[in-house]
């Protein structure tokens, strides 16, 4: 059966420099999602977001703009901003679980709400042609909000929900629930998009033999530790390419340059690269003391030297 790979958006990871480096080094992600615009109750699209999303940043990527919002005006504005770009599409994320977006009613925060969903999506489907998808998890205190809040989205003519396997409260702790998201399965009526803890090919295949009928998955952070990933499900194979280190070597010094020019001062550099190490690590051969050399430069030229020796290291080991 064909299927579909779509990058999961992650605030603060996989904005235009990211994707675009991902998809020229690697490939193998058919959509991105963006990370989500958020008002703050003020209807100004911030800076970071617009270059975000401007088409010349994201020419030859099928980029899908994501908002965050409990408030169907915010939600109208953000709409028609995105049009005026020339997207047609709009994900609304309910799957945000962090405390300071859910403590708003936001996010997961929002889920089991259904009144105020069905409200704000009556109010955009009735003033905009937008099309509209979901990002949700399977609630923020269990996994039988969402079973409430299907039925109240069946009126709509969503696009497809994508679901992380996770409760919002669980953040990104524990595993994820395969039961929780069979019975969504098992009662929605829109087109559903699997996500959660797909980190290996090996994971994939488990996950399409356990769920055979659905063809689009989204995968978050397995994406940023292992950006060979996507192409090598594709590919359908278990082996990294003979050149793995030279390959990552040229994607790690693009995100870096691109970063050193944008990002104004030293500690933003440093703090930006050390977050995408948090991940990165994952992949090496000593992934605690990986991550603790990058932590301990504190300085542009001790990280670049902490770099070179990470990967010089893992050169040999091959």
């Amino acid at each position: 059966m064909s299927f579909t790979l779509l990058s999961s958006p992650l605030q603060g990871f996989t904005d235009f420099r990211f994707r675009n480096a991902l998809n020229n080094q690697f490939g193998g992600i058919d959509t991105f999602y963006a990370p989500y615009i958020r008002l703050n109750g003020k209807f100004i699209i911030k800076n970071s977001y617009q270059r975000d999303l401007l088409p010349e940043n994201n020419v030859g990527l099928e980029v899908i703009p994501q908002i965050i919002t409990n408030d169907a005006d915010e939600f109208l504005f953000v709409a028609n901003y995105v049009k005026e770009l020339g997207y047609k599409e709009l994900n609304w994320n309910l799957g945000c679980p962090y405390p300071m977006v859910t403590k708003c009613g936001m996010g997961s925060g929002l889920i089991n709400e259904s009144q105020k969903i069905n409200e704000i999506l009556k109010k955009v489907h009735s003033e905009s042609d937008i099309l509209v998808s979901m990002k949700m998890r399977l609630g923020y205190e269990n996994s039988e909000e969402i079973l409430k809040t299907l039925p109240i989205l069946d009126s709509f003519p969503l696009k497809n929900i994508a679901i992380h396997a996770r409760i919002g409260k669980q953040l990104y702790k524990g595993g994820v629930n395969l039961e929780g998201f069979q019975k969504c399965i098992d009662i929605a009526k829109h087109t559903l998009y699997y996500n959660g803890d797909i980190t290996s090919v090996a994971k994939f295949r488990e996950m399409q033999e356990l769920f055979p009928t659905i063809n689009h998955w989204m995968i978050g952070r397995g994406l940023i530790s292992d950006p060979f990933l996507p192409s090598m499900i594709k590919n359908n194979t278990l082996e990294y390419p003979e050149n793995k280190i030279v390959l990552f070597i040229e994607f790690h010094n693009t995100l870096y340059q691109q970063y050193s020019t944008s990002l104004s001062g030293a500690t933003h550099i440093l703090l930006k690269m050390y977050h995408l190490w948090e991940y990165f690590s994952l992949s090496f051969s000593n992934p605690r003391k990986t991550l603790k050399k990058i932590k301990k430069a504190k300085s542009i030229k001790n990280y670049e030297a902490a770099v070179a020796d990470i990967f010089n290291t893992e050169k040999n080991l091959r």
